[in-house]
């Protein structure tokens, strides 16, 4: 018997920018010529049906102008693209085209886009570079830093997926003035969590500043941006692959993604996340890591950034309990909730533990008298 030692040993830096600014198109353009993506040339732009005339097909031109190949790839917007199917069938696309390890992803768009390119990307010809650029506010909170991309399946939710790092984000402000309002509150809910899991500060922030956002002033948007970058690094720098400290950007999601999943995504993301917080914040009452004073102030909020946080009617709160164990932080059967303590901290049950067991009953108290 002999053995060989296959030594991997390395070190690997996946450092990015996250540029934010206002018409980033030349920006990036810039980039590309100095270097951004090194020789390659091909370029799969992947966006969604909504983005596609709006950004993807203006910046596809451009593009060609400076020299590249451009095919885009585009899947019918809104979250239930997010799946292997859609995946695979870019990937086909792409083959179908003639890409092979000679090219790179361009994500142009919200969340689900950056979500399946960046898996896509990780896996295509065993891995080829990709970009992101962000037109929501919801990708610009939470979708465009981190490097955790996934897919949805009916039985779980983000549990498809990898990390894969891209090699620079742009998120383009100039981009929210073609969303629907609704588009634009429903972003706002990853930011108020963001506030309430770590920054009191940025709280009382969006308390003061709220109707501007929704106004879409420039200074006051890139500093919403600027702080959701800084909140979301700050937990992904200490916890990339998700060992413990990352779990707590699951702030009002284990009620939330099941919410959005039983409403058949008649529900936003942002919508269903902020139903997810309310519901986060009476438990965090009743198990004493709330006032309720605190608890009303961040469910003020929510309401005054026009985001719902009572469950509508529609939903089956039966099927939504069972959907609540398709979340990806349960246990061995057991439901675990992600919970806020006061208004900019997160509950750390013990060192680097930061989701504790409920036990249905008290999950299913709370949703059906919501």
């Amino acid at each position: 018997m002999s053995t060989f030692n296959v030594g991997l040993k390395k070190v690997v830096d996946d450092s990015y920018d996250i540029e934010i600014g206002y018409s980033l198109f030349e920006s990036l353009r810039s980039d590309l010529k100095n270097g951004l993506m090194g020789k390659l040339k091909k370029i799969a732009l992947i966006t969604d049906s909504t983005v596609l005339p709006l950004y993807a097909l203006p910046l596809s031109e451009l593009l060609r102008e400076d020299g590249y190949t451009v095919e885009v790839l585009s899947f019918p917007s809104g979250e239930e693209s997010k799946t292997r199917e859609v995946k695979a069938m870019l990937e086909d696309k792409m083959l179908s085209l003639g890409f092979r390890r000679d090219c790179f992803v361009l994500a142009v768009g919200g969340g689900v886009v950056t979500d399946l390119a960046g898996f896509l990307a990780g896996t295509y010809g065993r891995g080829v570079p990709f970009i992101n650029y962000a037109t929501t506010l919801l990708s610009a909170a939470d979708a465009s830093i981190g490097g955790k991309t996934a897919v949805d399946t009916p039985l779980a939710t983000n549990l498809i997926g990898i990390f894969n790092q891209p090699k620079k984000v742009y998120i383009d402000i100039a981009c929210w003035n073609t969303l629907p309002k609704r588009e634009i509150v429903s972003g706002l809910a990853e930011t108020i969590k963001h506030a309430c899991l770590a920054s009191y500060d940025f709280f009382t922030y969006l308390e003061e500043h709220i109707e501007e956002v929704l106004s879409l002033k420039e200074d006051v948007c890139i500093h919403v941006s600027e702080e959701n970058c800084r909140i979301k690094y700050n937990v992904v720098m200490k916890d990339e692959k998700e060992s413990g400290l990352r779990e707590v950007l699951n702030l009002g999601h284990t009620v939330g993604r099941a919410i959005e999943t039983c409403s058949d995504y008649r529900l936003l993301h942002g919508e269903a996340v902020s139903i997810g917080m309310a519901a986060q914040l009476i438990l965090a009452q009743k198990l004493g890591y709330v006032t309720e004073e605190e608890k009303g102030r961040v469910v003020k909020l929510l309401s005054r950034a026009g985001l719902p946080v009572q469950i509508p009617e529609y939903i089956d709160r039966e099927k939504l309990v069972k959907k609540l164990y398709t979340d990806k932080k349960t246990r061995n059967g057991t439901l675990r909730f992600v919970i806020q303590k006061g208004i900019g901290s997160i509950v750390e049950f013990s060192p680097n533990v930061f989701a504790t067991p409920i036990e249905e009953s008290v999950a299913r108290e709370i949703i059906f008298n919501m």
